[in-house]
């Protein structure tokens, strides 16, 4: 009987126990963490009230004794001994194992400056950190952002549900410099003042000092200061790959994985934000931290650790952002100097699409506009599969050239959708889901319909 140890409850782990115990009924898994099992794109619902914190957490007891599963929460591996195959905890207690995965995900990165360790300065990163921030914010709090990217977007968006004020600072000169190009983040920075949020970009913090009021006043670079009652930082994130110091599993961004998710020990794999794998897109290693790309790794793991034969084609780069009503979304290789490129914008609207093509494939986008936009939105999931399924567009690449708004024609015409449907990771449909909110669940099923159903009327 196989004995699988994965370390990390997100969803790399999750996914990866699912599909070895697909496969598997007898195998012997145990699960590592330091923190519960929950998804942490679910906390910004959390913090805007959207959903309690049930809906965050996505395994409780009975749904890891279902699943057979052994469990050893509220510890951190701190060494990994390969040739004696087992690990060591920071309780002093070791596990072997027969196949492991690393699934510990990324950290967020800390600003060395002065009254950056303070009461009321959270990286709203952890359910914990999450916890106390919502017991802090009221409602008519003044909230600084420093860092304008994805992971501060997404936080910046529940907190302006909240009614709260914002204020965010970026070092670099444009807003979501990882996800958008100039044109389409000055779209945004347009957005965001017309909702009340004040944006600052080109500067730094340089300290962050602490009243007796509770107040804090952020001194900039460029000589001004900014008050708050709050302080968020999200600066960026680094691979959690400390404990592999010396274990001689090899790392660069993140740990390096082929196309079966192993590292350069064949019973020893990686998912999620920590791997750095192939991308669909240049064929190079990279590391891509965001869920899509983490479920694939762990369901490709965990079939290869089940005995199977699974190869990962790589991950589509892809983010998906709602700021403040304005939905974004970049797919691909969208940034490349001197690429051939279809471009469309209305600033008043706002609108802005980016094509980018290499021959007659699309390779990368950039789409903007309203949440409310129907159309905008059902084209986000047609670019990205035409981008997935590197469909070869032919003749209909100078119809979107001429027409860049008008999708739903050339996808359907290249019967991308079906191309797409016999495309699967694991060959197979999915047999484990337990996880997910049923009709049966004790759940509230009207948060579930929040989440992901779709405008009426």
């Amino acid at each position: 009987m196989a004995n699988h140890v994965i370390v990390g409850g997100g969803p790399g782990g999750m996914n990866a126990i699912e599909t070895i115990r697909g496969y598997d009924s007898n195998a012997s898994i145990t699960l590592v963490s330091n923190e519960p099992a929950y998804a942490r794109m679910a906390l910004p619902y959390y913090i805007s009230g959207d959903v309690g914190e049930d809906h965050v957490l996505t395994g409780n007891q009975d749904y890891f004794e279902g699943l057979g599963v052994t469990t050893r929460f509220g510890v951190r591996v701190t060494s990994v001994d390969p040739g004696a195959n087992k690990i060591t905890l920071d309780d002093g207690s070791s596990l072997p194992y027969d196949n492991l995965l690393i699934a510990t995900g990324s950290s967020p990165q800390k600003l060395n400056i002065p009254g950056a360790d303070g009461d009321g300065v959270y990286n709203l990163w952890t359910i914990e950190d999450a916890r106390q921030a919502t017991a802090a914010l009221r409602g008519d709090a003044e909230v600084a952002f420093i860092g304008a990217g994805f992971i501060g977007f997404i936080i910046l968006n529940a907190i302006h549900k909240l009614g709260d004020r914002a204020h965010v600072i970026e070092l670099e000169n444009q807003v979501l410099p990882r996800m958008l190009d100039a044109q389409g983040a000055s779209l945004v920075d347009s957005w965001l003042n017309k909702q009340g949020v004040n944006v600052t970009t080109g500067v730094s913090v340089k300290s962050i000092a602490h009243g007796t009021d509770g107040k804090k006043t952020l001194q900039l670079s460029d000589g001004t200061t900014v008050k708050a009652d709050l302080v968020i930082m999200a600066t960026g994130i680094s691979t959690n790959t400390g404990f592999l110091d010396g274990s001689g599993i090899e790392t660069n961004q993140g740990i390096l994985v082929n196309d079966r998710c192993q590292t350069n020990f064949s019973n020893i794999y990686a998912a999620g934000d920590v791997a750095e794998g192939p991308d669909k897109s240049t064929g190079r290693q990279a590391v891509h931290a965001i869920q899509p790309t983490a479920v694939d790794h762990g369901r490709v793991a965990g079939a290869n650790m089940a005995g199977q034969d699974v190869q990962y084609d790589g991950s589509l780069l892809m983010n998906i952002l709602d700021v403040c009503g304005l939905q974004c979304a970049s797919f691909g290789v969208w940034g490349e100097v001197d690429s051939e490129a279809t471009s469309t914008v209305n600033a008043t609207r706002p609108v802005y699409r980016k094509l980018v093509w290499r021959g007659n494939t699309l390779i990368g986008a950039i789409l903007l506009g309203p949440a409310d936009d129907m159309t905008m939105l059902n084209d986000m999931g047609m670019v990205k599969g035409l981008i997935q399924a590197g469909t070869n567009l032919g003749a209909w690449k100078l119809h979107i050239q001429e027409n860049p708004t008008d999708i739903r024609r050339p996808y359907v015409a290249t019967k991308t959708a079906s191309r797409l449907l016999e495309q699967t990771v694991l060959g197979k449909t999915s047999t484990y889901r337990d996880h997910q909110a049923s009709k049966d669940s004790p759940k509230s099923w009207a948060n579930r319909d929040m989440l992901i159903g779709s405008k009426e009327g």
